[in-house]
């Protein structure tokens, strides 16, 4: 399953999607974003900012590189990098 599938799949059956939290605003490459408060997968942090699934994700602002695996929990205000995988351009 592709990381796009796997995205696709938790917004479309219940999981991680947030309902009845509030939304916050979280920044990646300076641009402002909306997501559910509390635990987002990484995937699903993407999918909300509208970044390509293959680029990596920092957490700033020390670089904290972010498993696509993972996930981590939002309060707002959170600012991360996306940098597209080496070899390749944005």
């Amino acid at each position: 399953m592709t990381n796009e599938e796997k995205a696709s799949q938790f917004e479309h059956d219940g999981h991680d999607n947030g309902h009845g939290k509030d939304m916050v605003t979280i920044f990646v490459n300076d641009t402002a974003h909306q997501i559910h408060r509390g635990r987002q997968t990484v995937m699903m942090i993407k999918s909300a900012a509208g970044i390509p699934f293959a680029d990596a994700l920092y957490l700033m602002p020390d670089y904290e590189l972010l498993d696509d695996n993972g996930s981590m929990v939002i309060k707002g205000e959170e600012r991360f990098k996306s940098v597209p995988p080496s070899g390749t351009s944005s």
